[in-house]
């Protein structure tokens, strides 16, 4: 049976921070946890979610590592107590709005952060007591502000999925002008982040047609501005559609997503200091040539349609469309120019058959499949 939720509550224009502290009044949290990242604090974005919670009594933690870890949550879980919080705001890109959320868990419910992970069954055990979160992203790819999961790496070194709609931010303030000075790599491989959910779920075969729609939107608004906003990061039109496909492509992943994300999120556990967004771009073309076969893709004729948002002719002229736009953003050439080694392979595919989005992939890979993947983005 299908479910549809959507989703909470959304700002999105330029000078939308400035709605911070009357979002935490709506959402009645008096005494926030500011969640970001040393690079957030550097660039002065953070000064201005402060500036913007000036009649607040506001505690930060500034620590989240580029990849989430269970370790950085408990220490931000110490400040969050230490200061008698109520609720979180992160502010930052899908790392940090990700250790909110794990933190939003650790700081309400007993017990080690794994128990509470989708393939370990905790996803029931995330109840309500949840700490209440406004997501403020800094970059256009994750699209975590509107989203119900997180990935953190846990103390094991697996890199676990935790969703629950008790985990969705109770507000999302997206606002272009945060993302003006992100840098070009920054922003080709978080866009390409958001680009790659817009496709996946969009492949995805669930029924959910809201999803779809959404996806299929956000995938032609993505495709048509990341070049724009890489190469010009001042341009605002660019900042502000790219910002929408990120929120679009979170908005449909509630459907599922594939083996892109199955073999980035193993990928990312064996090497935490591999991008995501990157990983992501390097997958796609052999992953969309592995579900041009499957049977609902080609009922759907979904990639013809993938191809007409993205201007192509053709569904069979989307990979090599891929790897031409990572060229042209100035990507990697596969895995093997990030330093990925043939010898990791068995370790991925481990990770990739546990991973949750393993089975919601439109056909189910072997592990010879995700070999093939794997040699194919290298």
């Amino acid at each position: 049976m299908a479910f549809i939720n959507y989703v909470t509550q959304i700002q999105i224009d330029f000078g939308a921070v400035r709605l911070l502290a009357a979002e935490c009044a709506r959402v009645g949290i008096q005494r926030p946890l500011v969640v970001t990242d040393p690079g957030v604090r550097a660039a002065g974005v953070l000064q201005k979610a402060l500036d913007a919670l000036a009649d607040l009594p506001v505690a930060v933690s500034d620590q989240t590592p580029s990849n989430p870890t269970e370790a950085a949550v408990r220490a931000a879980v110490e400040v969050y107590r230490a200061h008698q919080c109520d609720g979180l705001i992160a502010v930052g890109g899908g790392s940090a709005i990700d250790c909110a959320k794990g933190i939003a868990i650790a700081a309400t419910h007993e017990g080690p952060l794994t128990r509470y992970a989708t393939i370990e069954g905790g996803s029931g055990l995330i109840t309500e007591r949840a700490a209440p979160l406004i997501a403020v992203p800094t970059t256009s790819g994750t699209g975590s502000e509107v989203a119900r999961g997180a990935i953190i790496i846990v103390d094991d070194h697996r890199k676990l999925g935790f969703h629950s709609w008790f985990l969705v931010p109770r507000a999302a303030i997206c606002d272009p002008e945060l993302t003006l000075g992100l840098p070009p790599g920054l922003t080709a491989a978080t866009g390409m982040d958001a680009i790659a959910h817009c496709m996946e779920t969009f492949m995805a075969s669930a029924f959910n047609p809201p999803a779809d729609g959404i996806g299929l939107d956000g995938l032609e608004r993505g495709w048509a501005h990341i070049e724009r906003a890489t190469r010009n990061g001042q341009d605002r039109e660019a900042r502000l559609q790219l910002m929408s496909a990120s929120m679009q492509g979170a908005m449909a992943f509630q459907k599922g997503l594939g083996c892109v994300h199955s073999l980035s999120h193993s990928l990312g556990g064996v090497n935490p200091r591999l991008h995501h967004g990157t990983l992501n771009a390097m997958f796609l073309p052999a992953v969309v040539r592995f579900n041009a076969s499957a049977e609902s893709v080609q009922r759907e004729r979904r990639l013809d349609r993938m191809a007409h948002a993205m201007g192509l002719r053709s569904g069979g002229d989307i990979p090599l469309a891929i790897r031409d736009m990572n060229a042209r953003l100035g990507l990697p050439t596969g895995l093997a120019a990030m330093g990925v080694t043939r010898d990791q392979f068995d370790d991925v595919i481990k990770g990739a058959l546990a991973d949750h989005c393993h089975k919601t992939n439109p056909r189910l890979a072997t592990p010879e499949d995700y070999r093939e993947m794997l040699e194919a983005s290298m």
